[in-house]
């Protein structure tokens, strides 16, 4: 008989002491890291990557939101959003975001070369991703954050108030576990992408979510993550700016008319009847010859495989982005960004980015300004808290940590690959998710509520092997969990708005002009602003037929 390995034994870490704790090392967490220390606090920051190279941001070349202080421009852009947003995002947040973006963004010129253009004018809109996260890097050590690299969070900690005072988790390449008592905590832990193979995503599996439902905390706009980007077929590079000159071609080699505004439906469309091909051929010439330079890594998939896009078709497909480019996530209380439970902040695509996007995707420019601003804001606020409480206080603590780390009933095995596996069934197919119908979006409900249920009463992640192993069973339940909001969302707002789209619901209805908040663990729940919550029980969702429409 095989022989179960023991669990080694995990080194428990003195614990840290700080005034503030930022959980993920992107782009709204190195800002906000930055904001904490400026103001004075002394701040941990634990990434589960390494800090400066994680996340989708180190991949990419941001290009920020980025508008002069003219009122009348201001007016304009701000305009030009909310008549797109689905009438849910909110003028003020987005004036609030152009002004700190504007003001903030050039004050790390000491440790980021910016780009001058024929007039030597500072361009600051748009940075390189690898060297823009390695800049914030070293900003924030140069500013004495301390950074825990490749050590993922795992469960907040709360005290006797039930305010949140800290995090655990695991440095996993050593086997060791940390603690970190802060009175204030923010959540930078990213978007989920339901390990869709997005680039740079790998890390951004919903963790902060479910820490944040743990600590009591709803979600918003989870309904909003049906985002796709074109990558080609055998590659994870899903940088988009190339595709704006695309020329697609169905199984029967004939163009595929593309509608404006409507590029991932039509194309979802045509790929669940057969293979699309894609042609960059309507690329000016001079913008190939700066391509290799602005994205130098959007060339490497055609060049390993010997394929010139610019002269020869290529197959694609698109990638989901889930609530990356989605604009849902945790929702927020106030204005500087803190959550629902005392001393808990969220930050960017970990934090719902409905205020300045609305029912869209805030793309590359508005969800870059929103990473930074977003980050400044709470860094800040997170900073006055600790101020304000004289540092991190001694007491006991509780850790909040449940599904995937404490089963509620018994120990047993559970293959994490599978339920990875079972809630990628669920959330990757275009017609599960681009096309939305309500006796599917049930039977998925239904699928993952089950999937949760095994999560939650047997797997026993403090008692695996390793501490890889038990990082991948809380990501697990995160995903799992992260799923059933977004599907309990997608099945309650019952109209097509922004980038969800019902098949069975196409128009919009007024009545919907509304955020659709979602929470809840074992019973999942939602509710329209303003509406109460309407909890959905396990086993009371009626399950279709197979093959039901």
């Amino acid at each position: 008989m095989p022989v179960t390995p023991r669990p080694a034994p995990v080194t428990e870490l003195p614990p840290i002491a700080a005034d503030v704790l930022i959980v993920g090392g992107g782009l709204s967490g190195t800002w906000a890291a930055l904001a904490a220390a400026q103001a004075g606090a002394r701040v941990v920051l634990a990434d589960k990557g390494y800090c400066g190279a994680s996340g989708v941001a180190a991949t990419s070349g941001p290009g920020h939101w980025w508008v002069p202080p003219d009122p009348d421009l201001r007016a304009a852009a701000i305009a030009e959003r909310m008549a797109i947003a689905g009438g849910i995002a909110d003028p003020a947040w987005m004036a609030r975001i152009l002004d700190i973006t504007w003001t903030t963004l050039p004050t790390i010129a000491d440790v980021y070369d910016f780009a001058t253009d024929e007039n030597g004018v500072v361009q600051y809109r748009g940075l390189r991703g690898p060297e823009y996260l390695r800049a914030m890097r070293r900003k924030i050590l140069n500013h004495g954050v301390r950074i825990l690299d490749q050590s993922p969070a795992l469960e907040l900690l709360a005290d006797r108030n039930g305010a949140v005072t800290g995090a655990r988790g695991l440095r996993r390449q050593r086997h060791e576990a940390w603690t970190v008592r802060a009175p204030a905590v923010i959540l930078a832990t990213g978007g989920c992408g339901f390990k869709s193979r997005l680039l740079g995503s790998h890390t951004n599996t919903g963790d902060g979510h479910l820490m944040a439902a743990e600590a009591g905390v709803p979600c918003s706009g989870m309904e909003f993550s049906t985002y796709h980007t074109v990558s080609p077929a055998w590659s994870t590079m899903t940088r988009s700016m190339s595709y704006a000159f695309a020329v697609y071609y169905g199984a029967d080699g004939r163009e595929i008319p593309i509608p404006p505004g409507d590029i991932a439906r039509t194309l979802a469309r045509a790929m669940l009847t057969g293979p699309v091909m894609c042609s960059l051929h309507r690329m000016p010439d001079d913008i190939r010859e700066r391509l290799r330079r602005v994205q130098p890594n959007m060339m490497l998939p055609f060049d390993r495989i010997g394929v010139d896009p610019f002269t020869q078709r290529f197959p694609v497909l698109l990638r989901p982005e889930g609530t990356i480019r989605g604009s849902g996530g945790i929702r927020m209380a106030d204005e500087d960004c803190a959550t629902e439970a005392q001393g808990l902040f969220v930050v960017g695509d970990a934090a719902t980015r409905e205020p300045v996007a609305g029912a869209v995707s805030g793309g590359g420019a508005i969800l870059a300004a929103w990473a930074l601003s977003s980050g400044v804001m709470a860094g800040r606020a997170a900073a006055a808290r600790a101020h304000a409480a004289g540092g991190p206080a001694d007491g006991p603590v509780t850790p909040l940590g449940r599904a995937g780390l404490r089963p509620t009933r018994h120990a047993a095995p559970v293959d994490v690959p599978a339920v990875t596996a079972a809630v990628q069934g669920e959330t990757l197919p275009y017609d599960k998710t681009i096309f939305r119908r309500a006796p599917v979006l049930r039977r998925s409900l239904a699928v993952l509520d089950g999937v949760w249920r095994d999560v939650r009463d047997h797997l026993d992640g403090y008692g695996l092997p390793t501490a890889g192993e038990t990082v991948q069973a809380r990501e697990a339940a995160a995903l799992t969990a992260v799923a059933r909001w977004c599907t309990r969302a997608g099945l309650d707002r019952a109209e097509s708005r922004g980038m969800h789209w019902r098949e069975d619901a196409p128009a919009s209805d007024p009545a919907y002009a509304r955020r659709l908040i979602v929470g809840g663990l074992d019973d999942v729940w939602a509710r329209f602003d303003g509406d109460a919550p309407q909890p959905v029980p396990f086993q009371t969702i009626p399950v279709p037929e197979a093959g039901a429409a």
